[in-house]
């Protein structure tokens, strides 16, 4: 089994063509192949099959075989992916997700993927869509208690369900004891992803992830537009900032409702394995 190994801002990931070639089971094998002792190691794998709607279809699976509708880092380095391996032939793609189609930009240098920017819809904020258990029309500076602790947050779907909470210094927070207990927490009947964000001026975030199904990771595409996305709303920073993960940095601009995001993708090795 041929597979690359990719990374968008430090998010990493294992890539394979399933259109030459189709496999089983590949919830099993995200679980197996994402382990970074016994496996290649990947925040999760992502498999390329064709689509009855668009040029292409990302099939996304979380390291701990649950799958995700969606991936931001991860949709990025999909499109380098098929763009490299010719399984698309034009440097605007549309993608087929489990969030609905995404549109990926790519930046082309002597037939070299430098950059690729992706449309990444409309956010909802909406209780239901996201999904959290509340009786409001948005979820906005909502309250929240873990480990005897109250928690202020906001919550949108982007791709996928995130919480946002505004920090002053991201040094004093445990982004992982915390963000485990708030992504499993009965407010969100489908867990959810938590941002823990610190805003550095109107253009400017850092941000650290806990991402659902994966947890602790260095980077979050969808979690950065997320956080961007609630920070503009609160009128905290302008539409296009730069949000500085633990992995890189990467561009996000709001327009109105839509969300764009811009960063690098990048393929770190190639290989095969077998796989019984």
């Amino acid at each position: 089994m041929r597979f690359s190994k990719m990374q968008g801002a430090g998010n990493d990931f294992i890539l394979l063509d399933g259109i030459r070639n189709t496999y089983e089971d590949y919830s099993k094998m995200a679980k197996s192949l994402c382990d970074r002792r016994y496996g290649i190691g990947g925040d999760g794998l992502m498999v390329a099959e064709k689509s009855d709607v668009a040029d292409i279809k990302m099939v996304y699976y979380n390291s701990d075989g649950s799958k995700g509708e969606m991936c931001g880092n991860g949709i990025r380095c999909f499109s380098k992916f098929v763009y490299d391996e010719k399984l698309v032939n034009t440097v605007e793609i549309k993608i087929e997700t489990g969030d609905g189609i995404k549109k990926a930009y790519l930046t082309i240098d002597n037939d070299i993927v430098k950059e690729v920017t992706i449309y990444m819809g409309k956010a909802r904020l909406s209780p239901k869509e996201i999904p959290v258990d509340l009786n409001s029309e948005k979820v906005l500076n909502e309250k929240i208690k873990v480990r005897d602790k109250e928690f202020q947050y906001s919550a949108v779907l982007i791709g996928v369900p995130h919480a946002v909470l505004i920090e002053k210094d991201l040094e004093k927070v445990d982004v992982n004891l915390i963000g485990e207990e708030i992504e499993k927490h009965s407010t969100f009947p489908k867990r959810i992803n938590v941002n823990f964000i610190e805003i550095l001026d109107r253009n400017n975030i850092k941000i650290k992830t806990w991402e659902r199904g994966a947890g602790r990771t260095l980077a979050c595409g969808t979690g950065s537009c997320s956080g961007v996305y609630i920070a503009n709303l609160l009128d905290l920073v302008d539409e296009t900032v730069l949000v500085k993960t633990e992995g890189g940095t990467l561009k996000i601009r709001i327009e109105s409702d839509e969300v764009f995001m811009t960063g690098s993708a990048e393929t770190t090795f190639k290989g095969e394995i077998e796989w019984e």
